[in-house]
């Protein structure tokens, strides 16, 4: 990816001032009065939906000429219907951004979505990216009344866990535990979206699921503070503050080879809402956006309202996003390879 450099080659004070006054009323002009239209790859209600409903309400604060900033829920296959009709047919302009599933940020190489059956018509390489505000890893819980108290337990007994669809992480996730850790997981798919999950656990259909940790925070906070479900794994590159005592996917990977596989797939972790702009948008206005953006995660109001959703703040700049993506590029081959093997299903299987 070419990321955009601003060259300031020889320029004296006063004009650079001038220079700066003009930009700021360029960024006035550019959105005033007009709609930021915010594109969600998930179904309302869980933690993607909440987080870009969040960002949207701020932003519209930060940029220059008050736009209006509105949420529009896009989902399907696994974030991919969003990430295709931004690419293809949304407006160049900065006033169309996307937030998709995180396992977008690693389909330049492990081309994981695509092969789920998903039609991918994006190259991210030619996107631009905002950020985004927390890292986050996917974990593995279950109710309490669920047989499953421990890891221990996901390796030696037979559990029923929730997906939605075999693109999305609940699944991907589930599959892992089973592929590369020795899970048992019999995975149930076919639920709209995370909510749904959610329900088919408060009606005793499923014993779990892998999903992320802000999705339970949110919508169901008193699974937690009642003791309703207990999480047993977590798949990020380290342990979160808030779960200290739960153990890491790579802390009980088997072997050096599959920590590895673990270690990539956790970028995805790191860049746990990443909000993209499309392509052909000029760069004064990635430059407005990705400043705003920055503003948004720094703001004490901001910070607030995203502590009241029980959720987590964490940021990453736009360009913390972008270099990450690039350094899953160098990779090994023969690691991913063995990744994606372990992660695609069988055909006609669970």
């Amino acid at each position: 990816m070419r990321l955009t450099r601003r060259a300031f080659l020889g320029a004296a004070a006063l004009p650079l001032v001038r220079g700066r006054a003009a930009t700021a009323q360029s960024g006035e002009a550019t959105f005033k009065d007009k709609t930021i239209r915010v594109l969600v790859g998930t179904t309302p209600g869980a933690g993607y939906d909440m987080m870009a409903r969040l960002v949207a309400a701020h932003l519209e604060r930060k940029l220059p000429g008050n736009p209006r900033a509105v949420v529009e829920n896009m989902p399907g296959a696994a974030s991919l219907t969003m990430m295709n009709h931004l690419y293809t047919r949304a407006a160049r302009d900065g006033t169309v951004m996307g937030l998709p599933l995180n396992g977008v940020v690693l389909e330049p190489t492990l081309k994981l979505l695509s092969r789920s059956g998903g039609n991918v018509q994006f190259d991210i390489d030619r996107m631009h990216w905002l950020g985004t505000p927390s890292e986050e890893p996917q974990v593995l819980w279950y109710r309490a009344d669920s047989k499953i108290r421990s890891i221990e337990d996901v390796r030696t007994m037979k559990s029923i866990v929730g997906a939605s669809s075999t693109g999305a992480d609940n699944y991907i996730v589930a599959r892992l535990t089973n592929a590369l850790l020795g899970g048992k997981l019999e995975i149930i798919s076919g639920y709209a979206g995370t909510a749904d999950v959610f329900l088919a656990g408060d009606r005793g259909e499923v014993e779990g699921s892998c999903t992320a940790l802000s999705a339970i925070t949110a919508s169901r906070p008193q699974w937690l503070t009642e003791k309703k479900v207990r999480i047993v794994l977590q798949y990020g590159g380290e342990r979160l503050p808030e779960l200290p005592d739960v153990p890491t996917a790579i802390e009980i990977a088997p072997d050096d080879e599959t920590r590895a596989m673990l270690r990539f797939f956790a970028v995805k972790f790191k860049t746990a809402y990443p909000f993209v702009l499309p392509p052909e948008v000029a760069a004064d206005r990635v430059g407005i956006l990705r400043t705003a953006f920055d503003e948004v995660m720094k703001d004490a109001e901001f910070a607030r309202d995203v502590a009241k959703a029980n959720m987590a703040l964490r940021p990453l700049s736009g360009q913390a996003t972008t270099e990450l993506i690039r350094g899953t590029y160098a990779v090994p081959a023969s690691t991913v390879d063995k990744l994606r093997a372990a992660l695609i299903p069988e055909r006609g299987g669970k």
